[in-house]
């Protein structure tokens, strides 16, 4: 027999993790599908310092907390994989790798995942040199010399990391100039034993025989020379693709993102988008948590 439930909120990100905590509050009956587990791409962060009230506090810290908060309620975690949702008005069936649950709401809150580069050696050494999460696997390279990709926040935050505890940290970025924001850029530019790539990109990660990373080919965007920086470690931090391949019955913007307004109102009655996954300028802890929240309060008006 299917569960029914006034709200499903899928993913448990800050958005999913706040929507939940809001749900409950509010009593509906709420199932929260997550396939990892609490936190989402903040676990992959070493140092929160832009969230109000708790700066420089971890990411896995930041995401256990909000865990915790959640558990006073009570709000039913399903544990698996959305195969597919088939969304009718109040009666939207998510389907799963452990059954078909039923909410008279789906709030999507999936988050996105980190761009691949697609270039040769990317597949092939992931796991074995080539990382997306710099806290995850910077301790693996204590006293060796790694690269980052990107000038964003993110890969001029993962070259800060890596500096503490790596030898030499590359940063390849294709411009001249980098993106992050400006206090991130004077923290990476005082450290001795960073050196940023300007101009560049990343053409090939070469191997060694024992099939671990051993350098990183790149181009010259301006004059086209190439060259292999000797590296032991890739750390790719280039952007992020939206994790919503799982439906296209919501209107979704050119890069895949579900289109919602500030009150996270999809194109489908009752379907409602939080968190990264939603269409917008700014993502950022502080605007996940915002999206949860409205989007539970949209649900509460779609269901009086």
């Amino acid at each position: 027999m299917e569960q029914q439930y006034d709200v499903i909120i899928v993913g448990a990100g800050p958005a999913g993790l706040t929507a939940g905590i809001y749900a409950a509050r509010a009593g509906l009956k709420t199932l929260l599908i997550e396939r990892y587990g609490a936190g989402g791409q903040i676990l992959n962060t070493y140092e929160v310092d832009n969230y109000p009230g708790l700066p420089g506090i971890t990411g896995a810290e930041l995401g256990m907390k909000m865990q915790e908060h959640l558990d006073k309620y009570d709000v039913t975690t399903e544990m698996c994989e959305v195969e597919g949702i088939d969304f009718e008005e109040k009666n939207n069936r998510v389907k799963t790798d452990n059954g078909t649950f039923v909410g008279k709401c789906v709030i999507l809150a999936t988050g996105n995942s980190p761009r691949k580069l697609g270039i040769p050696g990317e597949e092939e050494l992931t796991g074995a040199g080539v990382s997306y999460c710099a806290t995850c696997d910077g301790a693996f390279f204590k006293k060796r010399t790694v690269a980052v990709i990107g000038g964003g926040d993110v890969a001029v935050e993962d070259a800060i990391f890596l500096a503490r505890g790596c030898e030499k940290v590359y940063l390849v970025h294709r411009r001249d100039e980098l993106r992050a924001a400006k206090i991130l850029q004077n923290a990476l530019f005082e450290l001795p034993n960073v050196e940023v790539v300007w101009d560049s990109i990343p053409k090939e990660i070469k191997g060694a025989d024992e099939g671990m990373v051993a350098g990183l080919e790149i181009e010259n965007v301006k004059t086209g020379d190439r060259s292999v920086l000797d590296v032991a470690g890739v750390f790719i931090a280039t952007g992020n693709n939206p994790n919503s391949s799982y439906t296209d019955a919501v209107d979704k913007d050119e890069n895949g993102y579900i289109i919602a307004d500030e009150t996270c109102a999809t194109s489908l009655p009752g379907v409602f988008a939080a968190g990264d996954i939603r269409s917008k300028k700014l993502r950022q802890v502080s605007t996940a948590v915002a999206d949860g929240a409205n989007a539970v309060y949209s649900a509460q008006a779609f269901l009086i």
